[in-house]
């Protein structure tokens, strides 16, 4: 399994904003690429410097290839309406992760 891990950082001035886009817009634009099975939005629980609110968003899917079939077709225009709503008011990085292995609690 493979996660494409995008973490934001958006400025107070437009989270609310932002925030709605992403849960009723974006995300599910992503998804309905196909190419992912699910994904996840957190918030990350720590204060920044910089200010804003950061965010991961966690998308899953069971390939790299269909990754890289995203990267090629989709993600340009996807990250192109991004950056017109928000300009220079988010930061995104990106990371890819490979799940090795998980591990669950088990009740005696």
């Amino acid at each position: 399994m493979i996660i494409y891990n995008v973490t934001i950082n958006i400025d107070e001035s437009v989270h609310d904003k932002w925030l709605t886009w992403m849960q009723q817009k974006h995300i599910s634009d992503v998804l309905a690429t196909g190419l992912f099975k699910n994904a996840k939005m957190v918030k990350v629980m720590v204060e920044e410097e910089m200010g804003g609110a950061t965010y991961a968003i966690q998308y899953f899917t069971d390939s790299r290839a269909k990754l890289e079939e995203y990267y090629e077709k989709h993600a340009p225009r996807l990250r192109q309406e991004g950056l017109e709503l928000f300009a220079d008011k988010m930061l995104a990085f990106r990371t890819e992760l490979e799940i090795l292995s998980e591990h669950f609690h088990v009740e005696n």
